[in-house]
């Protein structure tokens, strides 16, 4: 018999905090790394929720330095764009939203993961 499947639910307060910080707290609860049951292999069914997105403490040389490129695989693909445009066209939370993705591992679970990630401004 399968044990159950126990939700949990992990706050974060993006309030002060850079984007690195806030990242790295919502990847290791995503992961399960802060319950005691943590099994690499198993995935944990935690609910994460960034809240106060838009008082995070962005330097102005990570708004204009920080690049985010994409290749789509035709000659002259490459799409660069800065943090500051990002923020402009979809906001701080995808920012946060677009970090966290890039902490997790690159496996199976990493879709699921991501769907319990919720942003609020």
């Amino acid at each position: 018999m399968a044990a159950p499947v126990i939700q949990r639910k992990y706050e974060i307060d993006a309030a002060g905090k850079s984007i690195g910080r806030v990242a790295t707290e919502a990847a290791k609860a995503l992961m399960g790394k802060t319950s005691a049951d943590y099994t690499p292999h198993i995935a944990s069914i935690v609910h994460v929720t960034v809240a106060n997105t838009k008082k995070m403490r962005i330097t102005e040389k990570k708004r204009l330095g920080k690049k985010y490129t994409h290749y789509s695989g035709h000659p002259g693909g490459l799409k660069i764009e800065s943090l500051s445009t990002l923020i402009g066209r979809r906001g701080p939370g995808e920012a946060v939203r677009h970090a966290v993705q890039r902490m997790l591992p690159r496996n199976t679970m990493l879709n699921g993961r991501m769907k319990r990630l919720i942003i609020t401004d």
